[in-house]
C-alpha cells in the first residue's frame, strides 16, 4: 500500500502573520509623512511668508531644502540601513523627524526654519529606504507582497495629495506650525510599536561603509536636482547648464567608484537588467507627470476656478483614491500579467488621463479636470506598485535598502525634472499669451495678473485673458507629459516583452559569492 505524499510544508516566512500586516500599517504612516511634507507648504506658505518675513534667497531655500536634502541622502541612508539594520535606522530617521518637525513649528526665524526643513530631509531619507525594503523583508510571499507593496504605494505617492489636504484642515483652525507639529505623535507611536511589530533585517556580510561613493551620490543627486529646479524657475542659462554638467560627471564617477569599490554602496549591475531599468524608468515617468501637473492644479484650482486652499484640497482627495484603484489592482495583477504589458497599460492610462487635461478650456467643468487627473493617478498607482515590486523582486535581499533607494531617488528626481519641464512649458505659453495683453508682473503669472487686476483700467478683461492664457499653459504641458508617457509606454513594452509574468527575481548566477539564498542573519528576526 502506498503511503500517500506529505504535504508541503510551509514555513513561516512564507506566509504573512496577523503581526506582519500590523507592522506594515505601522510602516505606511512613515511612508505617507515623509512626501505629505513636500506638498505641505503648497498651503501654510502664505502664512509662513507671512510670519517669518523671509528675503526672496531665504524663501526659495524654505522650499527646496527638504526636497533637495531627501532626493540627496536616499541612496545613502539606504545603504547605511542594509549595514547597520533596516529597523535601527527607521527608528533613529523617526526621532530626527520629530525633533526637526517641532524645531519646524517652533521656528521663529527664516533661517531656523531652513535647518529645520535640512534636518527634516535627513530624517526623511532614513524613513522612506528602510519602509520599503523592510517590507521586502517582512512578505516572503510574492502575492502577500505585491499587496504590501501596493499600499506602500498609496501612501508614498498619496502624501502628495494628503499634504495640502491636511494643511488645509489644520490652516483653517490652528496656526501654521500645526502643520509640523502633527507629525510628533505618529513618530512617538512608530518608535514605541516598531520594535514589537517590524522586525529586523541586515546585509548578513555587509562591509565597510563606501564614504567616497556616499560623497559622491550625494553631490552627483543634489547637482542634478538643482539643475531642475533652475530651469523650472529661471530658464535655461549658465548656472544650470554647469549643474547638469557637473551632476552628470560626479554621476558617472559614482558609477565607476562602484564598479572598483570593495564594498560598493549599491550593485550598479542591477541597472543592465531589464526589469530594474524598467521599474526605475517607470518610477521616473509616472512622479514626472504627477509632480509637474500638481504643482499647476492647485494654482489652476485657486485662481481660474476661484477656490479656497481647502476646498482646492478637497476637490484633489478622487486623485488620493485613483492612485489607491491602481496600486490594488497591480498588486494582485503583477504576478499572473506579464511586466512589459502591466507597466505599458498603467502608462497608456496615465497618458489618456493628461490628455483629458490637455483638452480643458475655463469653461469645462471642474469635474473633467479632475477626473482626468483622477486617470493619470490610477495609471501612477498601477505603474509605481509595479516598479516597487520589480525593484525589490529583482535586486538580493541584502541589497533591499540601496536598491529601494534608487527606486526613491529616480522618484524625486522625476519629479524635480517634471516640475521643471511642465512648469517652464505651462509659463512660456502664459508668457507669450500675454506678451502684448499686459505688462509688468500680469504678464509673468498668473497670481501676478490676480494682485494686479484691481489696479487695471478693466480688471474682468485682465482677468479673462489671463486665466485663458493659463489655461492653455496647463493644457500645453498636460499634452507634453501625455505624448512623454505614451512613448515610454512602447518602449517599456518593447524592452520587457521577454519577461514572464511574476519576473524579476535576481538570477542565481547574479549573486555574490557566499550570497545565493539568504543567510539565517538576512532573515526577519
Amino acid at each position: 500500500m502506498r503511503t500517500p505524499p506529505k504535504p508541503p510544508i510551509r514555513t513561516r516566512a512564507e506566509h504573512a502573520t496577523t503581526r506582519t500586516w500590523a507592522g506594515l500599517a505601522l510602516l505606511l504612516v512613515p511612508a505617507l509623512l515623509v512626501s505629505m511634507d513636500i506638498s505641505v507648504l503648497f498651503v501654510a506658505a502664505p502664512a509662513i511668508a507671512e510670519a517669518l518675513a523671509p528675503t526672496a534667497t531665504q524663501w526659495l531655500w524654505m522650499m527646496d531644502a527638504y526636497g533637495f536634502v531627501l532626493a540627496g541622502l536616499l541612496v545613502v541612508m539606504g545603504g547605511l540601513g542594509d549595514r547597520i539594520g533596516r529597523r535601527r535606522l527607521l527608528l533613529t530617521g523617526a526621532v530626527l523627524f520629530g525633533a526637526a518637525s517641532a524645531l519646524l513649528a517652533m521656528a521663529p526665524t527664516a533661517g531656523l526654519f531652513i535647518a529645520g526643513r535640512a534636518l527634516l530631509g535627513v530624517a526623511g531619507a532614513t524613513l522612506a529606504p528602510s519602509t520599503l525594503s523592510l517590507v521586502r523583508g517582512m512578505f516572503a510571499d510574492p502575492r502577500q507582497r505585491g499587496m504590501a507593496v501596493g499600499a506602500w504605494t498609496v501612501a508614498f505617492t498619496g502624501g502628495a495629495v494628503a499634504g495640502p489636504v491636511l494643511g488645509g484642515v489644520l490652516l483653517e483652525f490652528f496656526w501654521w506650525g500645526s502643520a509640523f507639529l502633527v507629525n510628533l505623535p505618529f513618530m512617538v507611536v512608530l518608535v514605541i510599536a516598531a520594535p514589537l511589530l517590524v522586525p529586523e533585517s541586515r546585509d548578513p556580510a555587509a562591509g565597510g561603509f563606501d564614504l567616497p561613493g556616499a560623497g559622491l551620490s550625494l553631490a552627483a543627486v543634489l547637482a542634478l536636482v538643482y539643475a531642475a529646479k533652475r530651469v523650472a524657475e529661471h530658464g535655461i542659462g549658465a548656472w544650470a547648464a554647469v549643474a547638469l554638467v557637473s551632476g552628470a560627471f560626479l554621476l558617472v564617477l559614482f558609477v565607476v567608484r562602484q564598479r572598483r569599490a570593495a564594498h560598493p554602496l549599491v550593485d550598479v549591475s542591477l541597472l543592465t537588467r531589464p526589469a530594474f531599468a524598467a521599474a526605475v524608468g517607470g518610477n521616473t515617468a509616472v512622479s514626472f507627470a504627477a509632480a509637474g501637473l500638481g504643482l499647476l492644479t492647485f494654482t489652476f484650482l485657486q485662481t481660474v476656478h476661484g477656490l479656497s486652499p481647502l476646498h482646492a484640497a478637497l476637490w484633489a482627495l478622487p486623485t488620493f483614491a485613483g492612485t489607491a484603484l491602481g496600486a490594488a489592482l497591480a498588486g494582485p495583477a503583477a504576478p499572473r500579467v506579464r511586466p512589459g504589458a502591466l507597466m505599458a497599460a498603467g502608462l497608456v492610462t496615465g497618458a489618456a488621463g493628461l490628455a483629458v487635461v490637455g483638452f480643458v478650456d475655463t469653461d469645462t467643468h471642474l469635474a473633467v479636470f479632475v477626473g482626468g487627473y483622477t486617470l493619470l493617478t490610477f495609471g501612477i498607482g498601477i505603474v509605481a506598485t509595479l516598479a516597487n515590486t520589480l525593484v525589490l523582486a529583482t535586486a538580493p535581499p541584502e541589497r533591499a535598502g540601496a536598491a529601494a533607494g534608487i527606486s526613491e531617488t529616480s522618484t524625486e528626481f522625476g519629479a524635480a525634472l517634471g516640475i521643471a519641464v511642465l512648469g517652464t512649458t505651462a509659463a512660456t505659453v502664459y508668457r507669450a499669451a500675454m506678451e502684448h495683453e499686459a505688462d509688468g508682473a500680469a504678464a509673468e503669472t498668473v497670481t501676478g495678473a490676480l494682485a494686479a487686476a484691481p489696479r487695471a483700467q478693466d480688471p474682468a478683461a485682465l482677468l479673462d485673458t489671463a486665466f485663458t492664457a493659463y489655461t492653455a499653459g496647463v493644457n500645453a504641458a498636460a499634452l507634453t507629459g501625455a505624448c512623454l508617457l505614451a512613448a515610454l509606454a512602447l518602449l517599456t513594452a518593447v524592452a520587457l516583452r521577454g519577461l514572464p509574468a511574476g519576473g524579476g527575481e535576481p538570477a542565481p548566477e547574479a549573486r555574490r559569492p557566499g550570497r545565493g539564498r539568504p543567510s539565517p542573519a538576512d532573515q526577519p528576526r
